[in-house]
């Protein structure tokens, strides 16, 4: 676990906060249930019920854990206060693929709040990180396992959702 904060949207924080409520308090006790009945088969050393059952348990607890983590270095960034110079958390940004000659826009969010279908991409990410920090004009070379894309920033906007 790392001690780095997180930039998240209002919305993110929600989403992760709700899945985290969601987990603790409908999610473990199902499964804490099922441990309990499997645990009444009897012989513990041969009951795969019961040791199934305990390691969905162990998996949840430890999503859990992350969860908890994550919204506990967690920030709520106001995006109405966000820069348009430059590409942040929350930007909206139109770059040029300089291998394919293809435009394409990507948001930059943080975790909970990513949606690749819609190029909603984490700020964390490979091309995300290639790209803070860029100015319009700016390229940006990033390592992909592909190899190395660039993109020329074209346009700095904040995002609206």
């Amino acid at each position: 676990m790392s001690l780095d904060r997180i930039p998240v949207s209002k919305e993110g924080y929600e989403k992760k906060k709700a899945e985290l409520d969601h987990l603790k308090n409908v999610e473990m006790p199902r499964i804490t249930e099922q441990v309990a009945e499997a645990r009444a088969f009897g012989d513990l050393s041969e009951n795969a019920e019961y040791h199934a059952a305990r390691e969905k348990q162990g998996e949840l607890q430890a999503k859990i854990n992350l969860l908890e983590d994550q919204l506990g270095r967690a920030y709520i960034v106001d995006r109405s206060n966000l820069p348009t110079d430059r590409v942040v958390f929350g930007s909206k940004v139109k770059v040029l693929d300089l291998d394919l000659d293809d435009e394409e826009e990507f948001t930059l969010v943080g975790p909970g709040d990513e949606d690749y279908d819609r190029n909603r991409i984490l700020t964390s990410s490979p091309i995300g990180e290639g790209l803070i920090g860029k100015r319009v004009g700016e390229i940006a070379e990033i390592a992909v396992p592909q190899g190395t894309i660039k993109f020329k920033v074209l346009e700095i906007g904040i995002a609206e959702d």
